[in-house]
């Protein structure tokens, strides 16, 4: 199973945050599954690639150390696709959503941290 992870301090109110993410997710064509206060599950859409491949994402938002001013917020990117190769679908697609998590109009990033 491919699973790569990020965490993200970004400089939105934590009330502001979830509606943004999920926004940001339904344009990386993510399919949202489920989601609270403070979590997120989507997947990619059916049909666009075979289903071991297939990418899940979850985000989870930390209200504990929230600010005004500063959220925390980590990322898990998984599928059932080995990674025998580093650049593949899982990766991809890890990399384009944080790509977008980083550049996103929508809050200034303070800090990221690939694990």
């Amino acid at each position: 199973m491919a699973r790569y992870t990020c965490s993200f301090i970004v400089s939105v109110p934590v009330e502001h945050l979830q509606p943004l993410l999920v926004d940001l997710l339904q344009d990386c064509e993510l399919d949202i599954q489920y989601y609270t206060g403070d979590y997120i599950m989507a997947r990619e859409i059916p049909g666009t690639v075979s289903f071991s491949k297939m990418v899940k994402v979850e985000v989870l938002i930390d209200k504990s150390t929230a600010t005004e001013t500063e959220t925390r917020m980590s990322i898990v990117v998984k599928n059932e696709e080995l990674p025998l190769q580093l650049d593949n679908h899982c990766r991809q697609m890890f990399e384009f959503l944080k790509q977008a998590i980083e550049h996103s109009r929508h809050w200034h990033l303070i800090e990221s941290l690939a694990g």
